[in-house]
């Protein structure tokens, strides 16, 4: 039985979430294959009028048509996958096929843009709606601490300090990007919409669901996390699944 298969026998035969009338976000690690299956089986659920995904810019997202979207190895061709960076195209594309009907959304946030948000903020590269999203505000100092520690963290502890603060600003301009994203695709096609992403986006404190109810606060959201053998998962949702840890390297190396 394939992950996906399995994936979609056990949602078969839990009781089904309350699932939101408008947004359901879906969270990852990424490169863990039963995430992907979970989140393939629950997009069959849904059955959302929009993906969003955090892997495909919009220019990508353009290239899923028809014609390409039937087929695995043709669909990642026209993605440019391989070169993407993001893992094997093998685990995300039953998400596709889940909802074949689905308009797809990008929002992914070029690396040339992700720079320049260092040096200029988040609010310059997201455009004339910063205001809207709240990215022209300094965050509550409590909150910016918290963010950077992860940062840090996350970077094994080898970037210098006064990297962190751009490195949160980078995070909150990707959340903000997710978030218009999904309006756009809620706008354009009456939802239900599904967001693919990462945890640490679907996070409602201060990810995408925060920023949805920032500019849309009637919206009806529900969030799923997805975890590793049972650890804990901060940032509040609506429900966290857990799966065996994938075997990977060392994340730590490339920084000693």
């Amino acid at each position: 039985m394939t992950l996906r298969a399995l994936a979609l026998s056990i949602s078969s035969v839990l009781a089904a979430p309350a699932y939101a009338q408008d947004v359901v976000i879906l969270g990852e690690v990424h490169d863990n294959p039963v995430h992907h299956a979970e989140q393939a089986a629950r997009v069959a659920q849904t059955r959302p009028k929009a993906i969003v995904f955090e892997m495909l810019t919009a220019e990508q997202a353009a290239r899923v048509t028809p014609q390409v979207r039937g087929d695995e190895a043709e669909l990642e061709a026209a993605l440019g996958w391989a070169e993407s960076g993001w893992p094997d195209f093998s685990m995300y594309y039953p998400i596709f096929a889940a909802a074949p009907e689905a308009e797809i959304y990008g929002a992914q946030v070029p690396r040339d843009t992700a720079r320049a948000v260092i040096a200029d903020g988040p609010a310059a590269s997201f455009g004339e709606e910063a205001v809207r999203y709240g990215l022209d505000r300094d965050l509550p100092p409590h909150e910016q601490t918290a963010r950077e520690t992860l940062q840090k963290e996350a970077h094994c502890n080898a970037l210098p300090a006064e990297m962190l603060p751009g490195m949160v600003a980078i995070q909150r301009l990707r959340d903000a990007v997710l978030a218009r994203a999904t309006i756009e695709a809620l706008e354009a096609t009456g939802g239900p919409v599904a967001v693919i992403t990462g945890n640490g986006h679907a996070r409602r404190d201060w990810g995408v669901p925060a920023y949805l109810t920032m500019v849309a606060p009637d919206l009806d959201i529900w969030v799923l996390g997805q975890t590793e053998d049972g650890r804990p998962l901060d940032g509040g949702f609506d429900l966290v699944t857990s799966a065996p840890a994938v075997e990977r390297p060392d994340p730590c190396a490339a920084f000693k």
